[in-house]
């Protein structure tokens, strides 16, 4: 929905677009209601979530309630066959609107090898500092290879 603002500067009338924002939810599967508590977990809930673009990097944040049972997962961005261009704001936002107490972040990596580049590495510090300012806890960092994944949580770096 989008509505118009009238706005006056400069004795001059501009015309403003508003946006308004909401949360949609769209069934993606069905999962046992337990925790994502190990990267097996969240490997499996991400399930066919990146064969919309297989050749391009795209990022999600799991949403998750207090018990850690996940709300939904959000696609944040969608970038090259290498790269992808990410911010706390692009991924904390979805969490806030939610109202999600936890976030666990997962990407894919076309070339299908989970191993995190220093790229990886330095945003996923920048978005756990942010969770913690935000006081939702980021869970861990999961990155989906061909047949496997990596997990931040799991080495220790999360």
């Amino acid at each position: 929905m989008q509505a118009s603002l009238l706005v006056i500067i400069n004795s001059k009338i501009t015309t403003m677009i508003i946006y308004e924002t909401k949360q949609v939810y769209t069934k993606v599967g069905n999962i046992d209601a337990t925790n994502l508590d190990c990267p097996q977990k969240v490997y499996d809930y991400m399930d066919g979530a990146f064969d919309s673009n297989p050749l391009q990097e795209q990022v999600f944040v799991i949403l998750l309630n207090r018990k850690n049972v996940p709300i939904s997962r959000e696609q944040v961005t969608i970038g090259t066959t290498s790269s992808c261009l990410l911010d706390p704001s692009t991924v904390f936002r979805p969490a806030i609107l939610a109202g999600a107490s936890a976030i666990i972040l997962s990407h894919n990596h076309p070339s299908g090898d989970p191993s995190p580049s220093s790229a990886d590495m330095r945003i996923t510090k920048k978005i756990k500092e942010a969770g913690k300012v935000l006081d939702i806890d980021v869970l861990d960092h999961v990155i989906i290879g061909e047949n496997d994944c990596y997990s931040f949580s799991d080495k220790g770096l999360i």
